[in-house]
């Protein structure tokens, strides 16, 4: 089963990447971008066939390794 996660900084936290990222798109001449945040995806493919137990599994890594649950936020899709 695939599952995919998205991880992102939680509101409030300063994030310095996604700053140079507008800029960036700024000085390409895109004009009009605010607000860019930065964040990361993760495909995982689990032997699970049951995705409530895939789910489960996956929040489990997200809370043990993935995130840093102290600054991100995480969403886990579960699908074919």
């Amino acid at each position: 089963m695939k599952v995919r996660v998205h991880i992102t900084l939680k509101t409030g936290v300063l994030d310095p990447q996604g700053k140079a990222i507008q800029h960036a798109l700024d000085g390409l001449g895109f004009a009009g971008v605010d607000g860019v945040r930065q964040g990361k995806y993760i495909e995982i493919d689990l032997a699970e066939t049951d995705p409530a137990k895939a789910r489960e599994t996956a929040e489990a890594m997200c809370a043990r390794l993935l995130a840093n649950t102290v600054i991100e936020d995480y969403r886990v899709d579960v699908g074919s």
